[in-house]
């Protein structure tokens, strides 16, 4: 009998913990896309992801989150419409204040955006971290808990503080030019059930060998050695 994929139609997950949830099945905002198996953390209120973490969402920028990213308890997301004019002598949004204020509104909705903010497939974000309008976040990240991401990071990197900084990237270029080709994400969800452990433990020899369609390929290919030639 084959292994079963876990089910990404869920909201919880993990029944005994309510606190974790996949984001998919919750968000109902058309400026926010989140991938499958994508989960929040937080003990409070994990439903309200939508309005409690993603801040000054209103368009027509928009949030993607890839799959299999784990976002710690305090994730959020700062959008465009937190932007202020920056170039008069006063930083104050009064257009939004009503009265015969709102005439003015166009110097609110002529501040240039800063463009969607993308994350990346199997990121991780420690508890509290924040990120900025605009930027993007590479496959594999690691957000350091309170981090706060101000510019984009790339796959693999590893970044923290405020504002946030490159530590290292968790592998050399070469190997992450590797694991991008082999994109396990993208695997059918079945092949990544009966490759768990290779996924999460093995090496880059052993993702590229577990790769759908690889045993064909050596089977289909005449100088590869026949198992009893090994």
């Amino acid at each position: 009998m084959p292994p079963i994929p876990a089910d990404p139609t869920v909201l919880h997950p993990m029944p005994e913990h309510p606190r974790v949830i996949l984001l998919k099945q919750l968000v109902k905002s058309p400026l926010i896309e989140v991938g499958d198996f994508t989960y929040y953390d937080d003990p409070d209120d994990p439903t309200a992801f939508e309005t409690r973490n993603v801040l000054y969402h209103y368009g027509p920028e928009r949030l993607v989150i890839g799959k299999y990213c784990a976002l710690g308890t305090g994730t959020r997301f700062i959008m465009n419409g937190a932007n202020h004019r920056m170039d008069g002598p006063s930083t104050f949004p009064f257009p939004t204040m009503g009265g015969s204020w709102t005439e003015h509104f166009d110097l609110i909705t002529d501040l240039p955006g800063r463009g969607d903010t993308i994350v990346g497939n199997d990121v991780w974000f420690g508890r509290g971290a924040t990120v900025m309008p605009g930027v993007r976040i590479g496959h594999g990240a690691i957000i350091a808990a309170g981090a706060v991401v101000t510019g984009d990071v790339p796959d693999y990197g590893i970044v923290g503080g405020n504002p946030a900084r490159l530590i290292r990237t968790r592998y050399d270029a070469a190997d992450i030019a590797r694991l991008l080709a082999v994109a396990w994400w993208d695997w059918p969800l079945q092949h990544i059930t009966e490759h768990i452990r290779t996924i999460m433990s093995g090496t880059i020899d052993d993702l590229e060998n577990a790769a759908p369609g690889h045993m064909d390929t050596e089977r289909l290919d005449p100088t590869t050695p026949s198992a009893t030639d090994r």
